[in-house]
């Protein structure tokens, strides 16, 4: 299907938008009125500027409060609408979106509303402009987009049919299934908005929360769905009124449109498998484990002690690459002293795939390109592309008998890895810069396939941590994005810490050791320990060892968790972690406990 976005959903100035929205691949483009209103070029000009673009101009909007009103109002009305029409057609837009009346002078008539709107199309179709229109969910009367129909079938004119917009009709919670009593025709444009579920007035929720598909908790798949067995065969259009997305980088935002618009059509052809004319990409290979996590590090000796600290070996280092391997069990870790980094950082994570090839496929297929990479000719063939925060994801199949394993590319080891507790990377988290949230999960999500968790907002002393967790639907690939919203700090103004969580088979033995080492572990202050032990009776010998080992304890109803943390170098720390039974989670409880010893850690 064609695929079109409102100038509104994106920053910057009006022919900004236009290159933009060219340059992510659509079709089309809603001039939303108060674009052209600030811009320089004249409606001919901007005509033009889509025309060399490849771009349609598909609506022009809004115009507000027209119908069921007295009959001055009216004429007032009218006059307005004719220097509409006049602007369209020197834009070379036929078809304008009228939204249901908000004003105080609207009557709650439904006759007289569809007698004025009739007039209003038989004005529209002298210009060549069909009418579209759309019942706000907080229209003064009309706030269904039933009730919108019902209105435009009573007014009967060919020139008047509505548009459906997923926010107004699943912010108030309507059923969508009643769109498929709709001619198709008479559905003249579809608007499409995702949102997160909040509790919260309906007009502040749609003006600064609405979200691209794929990253809120609507069902447009099946809203998408309803409208295509209606018989509609308009563009699928964004609209996205968003706070985040106004600041943001424009050609940016506007690829991650298209991105959602992509997974949009492949999730409602899973759901109308009859969609013949849907371009499905290809379909996602989940990861299904860590290879590797790697830091940048312009000198890898405070990072090699801490690792080696952990119980980790240095067991290769790369042939032709300033890059060393680091071990135990199946934990990975390479350092690379070649990448520019005045801190050590979280350059790259490593993702075992079935099939490296189909995962690259899958990431272009996205607009997720693979990244240039300098690669001798006996290096093992890894391709990577780029997560939203810029951390590199690689495509591995490691150890395979039939498959070249990146591990081959690492010789002379300078010792053994030994036994120990640390088995594998359980989950890693990546602090993004706060306006690639919600592109994030939408990118973990479409590209690799994995499922996000409920996004949780939790308390750092000087602001506010936003998480949300992605994973596979085995737990073996957890990755947790984060955006901290804190204010400025005399020992962190950015904090960006990001951190790599190891399993321990034995957490009791690793905390231990670590305890005995001295100045590895992050210390938690005793009064965690004071309100633990009135929240859970773990009894007094578990609540003395856990105190003693600076140890950090969580349970859901599945199982328990036992986790510590590393001091910080850099960005970076470790997190050791224990999963007992099937606990699902990450702690987050004790995040702000570690958060706040981190900043006092800092401080000192």
């Amino acid at each position: 299907m064609r695929k079109s976005i409102a100038t509104v959903s994106l920053s910057g100035t009006l022919a900004e938008k236009l290159t933009a929205i060219a340059g992510a691949g659509f079709d089309g483009v809603e001039i939303f009125e108060n674009d052209l209103l600030a811009s320089p070029l004249s409606p001919e000009e901007v005509r033009a500027r889509a025309a060399d673009l490849g771009l349609s101009i598909d609506l022009y909007q809004p115009f507000r409060d027209f119908e069921a009103v007295p009959a001055d109002v009216l004429d007032r009305n009218l006059r307005r609408a004719e220097h509409k029409f006049d602007v369209m057609e020197r834009l070379g837009s036929t078809r304008l979106l009228v939204c249901s009346s908000v004003s105080p002078d609207a009557v709650d008539d439904d006759a007289l509303a569809a007698e004025q709107l009739r007039l209003l199309a038989e004005r529209a179709a002298e210009h060549g402009i069909r009418i579209a229109y759309e019942a706000l969910a907080w229209g003064r009367h009309v706030n269904e987009y039933l009730h919108a129909w019902r209105i435009a079938r009573m007014a009967d004119h060919p020139s008047l049919g509505v548009c459906l917009d997923s926010f107004h009709i699943l912010s108030r919670g309507s059923d969508p299934g009643g769109i498929e009593a709709i001619p198709g025709e008479k559905i003249f444009f579809l608007q499409l908005a995702d949102a997160p579920l909040l509790a919260m007035d309906v007009l502040q929720w749609s003006r600064h929360y609405r979200c691209f598909p794929g990253q809120g908790g609507f069902d447009l798949a099946g809203l998408v769905a309803h409208v295509l067995r209606a018989g509609y065969s308009g563009p699928l259009s964004l609209e996205v009124f968003n706070d985040v997305f106004r600041q943001a980088d424009t050609a940016r935002t506007a690829v991650d449109a298209m991105r959602s618009l992509i997974a949009l059509e492949e999730s409602v052809a899973r759901r109308l498998p009859q969609a013949a004319a849907l371009p499905v990409p290809p379909r996602p290979v989940v990861p299904t484990g860590f290879a590797f996590a790697e830091l940048a590090v312009a000198g890898g000796d405070e990072v090699g002690a801490l690792l080696r600290a952990l119980g980790l070996a240095r067991t290769g280092v790369h042939g032709g690459k300033p890059v060393e391997l680091w071990e135990q069990g199946q934990a990975r870790i390479l350092l690379n002293a070649g990448e520019p980094a005045e801190d050590p950082s979280l350059a790259a994570i490593g993702l075992e795939t079935p099939d490296p090839a189909g995962s690259v496929k899958r990431a272009q297929s996205l607009l997720s390109p693979t990244l240039p990479r300098r690669r001798a000719p006996h290096d093992a063939p890894l391709d990577s592309v780029a997560a939203p925060d810029g951390t590199a994801l690689f495509f591995c199949r490691t150890a395979q008998p039939d498959h070249t394993s990146w591990t081959d590319d690492f010789t002379g080891a300078s010792v053994e890895p030994a036994p120990g507790e640390i088995t594998h990377i359980d989950h890693v988290a990546l602090t993004q810069p706060w306006h690639h949230f919600d592109e994030a999960s939408l990118f973990y999500r479409s590209v690799l396939g994995l499922r996000p968790q409920e996004s949780l907002e939790l308390a750092d002393p000087y602001g506010l941590l936003r998480s949300r967790a992605m994973t596979n639907s085995d737990g073996t690939v957890r990755i947790a994005l984060n955006v901290a919203y804190v204010g400025s700090h005399a020992s962190h103004p950015d904090v960006s810490w990001q951190h790599v969580a190891l399993a321990s088979r034995d957490i009791i033995a690793t905390a231990r050791r670590l305890h005995a080492l001295g100045g590895v572990l992050l210390p938690i202050p005793g009064n965690y320990y004071d309100d633990l032990e009135a929240r859970h009776d773990l009894g007094p010998e578990r609540h003395r060892m856990l105190r003693e080992l600076g140890l950090l304890y969580d349970r859901d109803a599945r199982g328990e968790f036992l986790h510590l943390y590393t001091v910080t170098v850099g960005r970076v720390f470790f997190e050791i972690v224990q999963r007992i039974g099937g606990y699902d989670g990450y702690g987050a409880q004790n995040a702000p406990i570690r958060l706040a010893a981190q900043h006092a850690t800092a401080d000192r």
